[in-house]
């Protein structure tokens, strides 16, 4: 029974991370559709976010299992339950992914974002697939390392969600409100999908060493 128990909590982690690299790549998707105008990539990104959200289902389902048959103590108690945490993230990073490849689509067929900060873009989809295949890694390895090594990706997004607000407020900026309003809401999709991805790495840290993050602060 022990080692069933055990094997439950590996397979668990590989669900929550394989789950994770779906809504990364649903990212990278709604990136590419998104500085393209891509109608066919944003619909691909829309139509299998329900596969995410069964995925994120069928896994807290899991985890709530294993909390009511085999009551878990100590370190096996945190990782189940930052485990159920870890699947709302992830389901927000996924939902994060969709509203890129919604605003695609509302504009298609012109290119949502303008070109002054389509490099902008480009960079922080960059960022963000980076991110998810570091969360990724980190929780399918329980890698301590990788989890903490991501402070600077997520700086670096940071930096680029500031400077879009910069752009869109600047008197020089010429493509109109909507426009402005596209180009806000897209850059805090990416900062937000970011932002969850630092919170399931810290948990992380808590799964495996007991102790919080760092500097760790639950964000508004």
């Amino acid at each position: 029974m022990r080692t069933s128990y055990r094997e439950q909590l590996v397979a668990l982690a590989a669900s929550i991370a394989e789950i994770c690299g779906l809504a990364t790549i649903a990212m990278e998707t709604a990136t590419r559709a998104l500085l393209r105008a891509d109608l066919v990539l944003a619909e691909r990104v829309i139509s299998e976010h329900e596969q995410i959200i069964a995925a994120c289902v069928a896994v807290e389902e899991s985890a709530f299992v294993l909390l009511v048959r085999h009551q878990p103590v100590a370190g096996d108690l945190r990782t189940v339950v930052t485990s159920i945490q870890n699947v709302f993230d992830i389901e927000r990073m996924g939902v994060l992914a969709k509203h890129v490849a919604r605003v695609t689509v509302r504009r298609h067929p012109e290119v949502a974002v303008p070109g002054e900060v389509a490099g902008d873009f480009a960079e922080m989809g960059r960022v963000a697939v980076k991110l998810g295949r570091a969360t990724q890694q980190a929780l399918l390895m329980r890698d301590v390392e990788t989890a903490t090594s991501i402070d600077d990706e997520d700086d670096a997004m940071d930096a680029l969600h500031a400077h879009l607000f910069v752009m869109v407020m600047d008197r020089e900026w010429r493509h109109g409100v909507p426009s402005a309003i596209d180009v806000t809401m897209l850059g805090r999709f990416y900062e937000r999908f970011a932002d969850h991805a630092v919170e399931i790495c810290r948990r992380v840290n808590f799964q495996v060493l007991g102790e919080p993050y760092p500097g760790d602060v639950t964000p508004a």
